[in-house]
């Protein structure tokens, strides 16, 4: 699968190394008459990096930036090099690569060339072939041939120069002109005289059916020194889409448009506006000044206009135009939707009426989309909610398909403007292009590919649009069945960029497929269907893949889609070892809570100490040392022998419920007596729950979903038993808040309790009261002053935290404190239960390595330390050798 709604199964994937092992495949597969497809980052929304032969992974090793210049403004790239490494690389020469998909930070230059992918800024730098001087390209054969194409007719296989000879009159006549964005069919008119007989851009946008490229010059431009952004507000999305041809003459780098059903708070919108100026649709317009950005917005007739010149604010507003790709694929009812026709093209100044015409034909059959996209250039994307599944839906997805075609054409547009035609919409080229250009499509491809062995079924003699769709396999009422269809495929969680994001740790260690959150998804996918993974939930290879997984929960937040595979995770565990023997993990940090509740008890801690300082426990990781138990938890004398009083017993009425999780009660108490501290200086009261309290976390981890159940349960019914904390209203209809000091368990109380008790009111009663000690001192005490510590700080966010609860109040919370600088990004690597298992010791350090270590080796010696989360102090103490602590101790110890 790619990010198409189609799927079709390989004999085998090749990783080749070089362009000998791509030579070497290509001829074996001919000899055997296998078709091959080359494929990049796998984010075509077509369906046109599927394929039923072997497919060449070009981006586990062919990923190299050959060569730069930057006096003639080229590079050499291999085809699996990512845009985002490209661009790094050109910035310090002032340079970048032109064409910028929103998929950036994990499509490839090959892929880019197979699709003649474009971008917000094709109003200023063109299609990628408009940035491609040459292409080196193997054919399928049993000698493939390289062919090393450009300009007049360099390259051009045997017979091409004849083919076009021979229709001169029908390729003058029939190729629709005056659209920048005509990605559909082959760029034949390319290949004519007066154009330059140009082979290499004739053979962008070819989506992998002539030959495997596997070297590319490509053209840099200069990049803009200082950019700046000017979102434009207007009543409506006609009155933007109206308004978007006007300001092409400005000039602009960019004219990006969406309407409010995409930014209204919804499960399917991007988060409630994001600092938006007044109106129902907006434009986003970038201009290389200042100077050119006034210009704009005097001349715009918009409703509301804000200029943006600071780096951070511009890069936040995109942030919302980028993650359209995932966060249309739900609409306002939580229903999902599906590409397809994720890309017609209209000349700009139609823009205006098609979506009109659009919107009328999405509701006479019934059907709910988000248009967006570049309006500068009439290009629009939507998802559509599609019933994919039943037989009447697949009949009105192909009747609605035609149906659009024909308006797309009667608009003079282009049925793809950007992601290429693949399996969703070459079937109805010919109501584009008629049947003579439609022939000769056929027999371009014949001339590269004679045997027919490349990428069989896109663009000539094309599959039916409602073949191979991927839902035809999956069974609709399996476990998780609608949770991995939800994954489509753009691949967020195969970025490598380093930033504030978590997703997906073991996919940045490894690079392979399996291990990002879309290999993992498909894996449960094709387990479901049964027809590859045959095993079903005792499935290794699915064990496998997941194994890596660290729970980190951070493609909750960062999948534009919200994939959730740490929940995935824990029922494929709970399903593959249901009546077996689990591994010894399971049962040592699995039933963590158990053992430390019994060691307090017995007060073994100084035993238990010793104990594991010489002896390895079974089923834990030998190279890891154990963290010490308390010698009293927390919890132990609660309401005696503490300093403060006006706390609240186990049953009194107090502003605040605090928690004690696991981690506070047996191995760091002093967070949770510092946490104490700091919230009565800020005049709350503070009490316990009462009773014996869990969040589950260990359980779900490991998959003992019904042992995780049994515990929350028991939990819930300690909270109740204790009055009104917490779990109910307090005076005054307010709910008394719970203050979880472990980003981990208040993530699971906030998600996970009420997704394993769905049908107990108390779970979500208790889910909802859920606080960090932020928020909580933001909420109940917002006139309190934190003492002022004026230093740096060095650390990270726990993932959980970045992925269920987030951490705006925890920023500002800092900042009143003086505490200054940022948290790194990404996963610390031990993430609970996981970096202490055998074999996960390699990938848990170097996740540590990739943002974390770096950063507190950067930080200097006055830097305070933070990591709010007990594994995380752990990772820093062992690998980094420094005393990590939670923003509360900070606090008290200014206090």
């Amino acid at each position: 699968m790619d990010a198409s709604n189609y799927r079709r199964v390989p004999l085998g994937v090749v990783a080749p190394r070089d362009t000998a092992d791509v030579a070497a495949a290509l001829a074996v597969c001919a000899g055997a008459g296998v078709p091959v497809v080359p494929r990049g980052g796998g984010t075509s929304i077509a369906g046109q990096a599927t394929g039923t032969g072997v497919v060449l992974d070009l981006t586990r090793h062919m990923r190299a930036l050959v060569s730069l210049d930057p006096g003639a403004r080229t590079a050499v790239v291999q085809p699996g090099l990512v845009l985002d490494d490209l661009r790094a690389a050109a910035r310090p020469y002032g340079l970048t690569f032109g064409p910028d998909p929103s998929t950036h930070s994990r499509c490839t230059l090959g892929g880019m060339i197979g699709n003649n992918a474009c971008g917000a800024h094709s109003v200023a730098w063109g299609t990628t072939a408009d940035n491609v001087a040459a292409l080196e390209v193997l054919t399928y054969g049993p000698a493939p041939a390289v062919h090393r194409l450009g300009r007049d007719g360099a390259g051009a296989p045997a017979g091409l120069r004849e083919l076009v000879d021979a229709n001169l009159a029908a390729l003058r006549t029939g190729m629709p002109q005056g659209l920048t964005r005509r990605i559909s069919g082959y760029a034949l008119d390319a290949l004519l005289p007066e154009r330059g007989a140009d082979v290499a851009r004739a053979f962008c946008g070819s989506e992998g059916t002539l030959g495997v490229v596997t070297e590319a010059v490509v053209r840099l431009v200069e990049a803009p020194r200082a950019p700046v952004l000017v979102v434009l507000g207007y009543a409506d999305e006609s009155a933007a889409a109206d308004a978007a041809a006007g300001l092409l003459p400005y000039g602009p780098l960019t004219v990006e448009g969406m309407a409010a059903d995409l930014v209204g708070g919804g499960p399917g919108s991007v988060s409630g506006g994001a600092g938006l100026p007044r109106g129902g649709a907006w434009l986003f317009v970038e201009t290389r000044d200042a100077g050119a950005a006034r210009e704009v917005a005097r001349a715009a007739d918009a409703v509301d206009v804000l200029v943006v010149e600071d780096p951070a604010g511009q890069r936040a507003l995109w942030r919302i135009r980028e993650d359209a790709a995932g966060t249309a694929t739900r609409g306002p009812d939580g229903r999902m939707a599906w590409p397809g026709w994720e890309d017609c093209a209209v000349p700009p100044a139609r823009l205006g009426a098609y979506l009109r015409d659009f919107r009328g034909l999405l509701a006479a059959h019934g059907l709910r989309g988000t248009p967006y996209g570049h309006f500068g250039e009439g290009c629009v994307h939507v998802r559509i909610d599609f019933d994919l599944v039943s037989a009447a839906g697949v009949a009105r997805f192909r009747t609605f398909s035609e149906e659009l075609a024909d308006l797309v054409v009667a608009h003079g547009g282009s049925l793809s403007g950007e992601h290429g035609d693949g399996q969703a919409r070459a079937e109805l080229l010919p109501k584009m292009y008629g049947a003579e250009i439609v022939r000769l499509f056929g027999a371009y491809k014949d001339v590269w590919d004679p045997a027919g062995g490349m990428n069989p079924g896109m663009l000539a003699r094309p599959a039916l649009l409602d073949e191979n769709l991927r839902f035809a396999v999956l069974p609709a009422t399996a476990p998780l069945a609608g949770e991995v269809a939800r994954c489509v495929g753009i691949a967020k969680c195969r970025s490598t960029e380093p930033g504030v994001g978590v997703m997906c740790p073991s996919y940045r260690v490894t690079g392979e497929e399996r291990h990002s959150t879309r290999g993992r998804a498909r894996l449960l996918h094709e387990m479901l269907a049964g027809e590859i993974v045959t095993d079903g939930w005792r499935s290794e290879e699915v064990r496998e893949a997941l194994d890596l997984c660290l729970g980190c929960k951070g493609c909750l937040s960062d999948c534009p889609v919200g994939v959730d595979m740490a929940t995935y995770k824990s029922e494929f565990l709970h399903r593959h070892w249901a009546g077996r023997v689990r591994p010894l993990a399971h049962y040592t940090m699995g039933g963590l809570p158990r053992w430390l509740r019994t060691i307090a008890a017995l007060r073994a801690a100084p035993l238990v100490n010793a104990a594991g300082r010489v002896v390895p426990v079974p089923g834990l990781a030998r190279e890891r040392s154990l963290p010490e138990v308390a010698r009293a938890p927390f919890s132990r004398g609660w309401g005696g022998g503490r300093t403060g009083g006006g706390s609240g017993g186990g049953s009194g009425r107090a502003d605040v419920v605090l928690w004690p999780d696991t981690f506070t009660e047996y191995l760091s108490p002093q967070v949770g007596h510092a946490a104490v501290r700091v919230l009565e200086a800020a005049g709350l009261t503070v009490a316990l729950p009462g009773g014996r309290v869990c969040c589950g976390l260990t359980y779900v981890s490991t998959g003992r979903l019904d042992a995780a159940r049994k515990v929350l349960r028991r939990t819930l019914d300690a909270v109740e038993g204790a009055g009104a904390v917490g779990a109910g209203d307090g005076e005054g209809g307010v709910r008394v808040p719970v203050v979880v000091l472990e980003p981990s368990c208040a993530a699971a109380l906030r998600t996970d309790l009420p997704a394993l008790l769905p049908d107990d009111p108390r779970a979500a009663r208790l889910a909802a009261s859920v606080r960090t000690f932020a928020q909580v001192l933001e909420e109940r005490a917002p006139g309190w002053r934190p003492p002022r510590l004026e230093r740096p700080v060095a650390g990270q966010t726990h993932c959980h935290q970045h992925a269920v609860l987030g951490d705006g109040a925890e920023r500002r919370l800092r900042e009143r404190a003086g505490l200054t600088g940022e948290l790194s990004g990404g996963c610390c690597g031990l993430a609970g239960n996981f970096g202490f298992e055998p074999g996960h010791h390699e990938v848990s350090v170097a996740c540590a390595e990739e943002q974390l270590l770096p950063a507190l080796r950067a930080a200097g010696p006055e830097a305070a330390v933070l990591a709010d989360g007990f594994s995380c102090r752990t990772q820093i103490a062992e690998l980094g050798g420094l005393r990590a602590r939670h923003l509360a101790e900070l606090l008290a110890e200014a206090l």
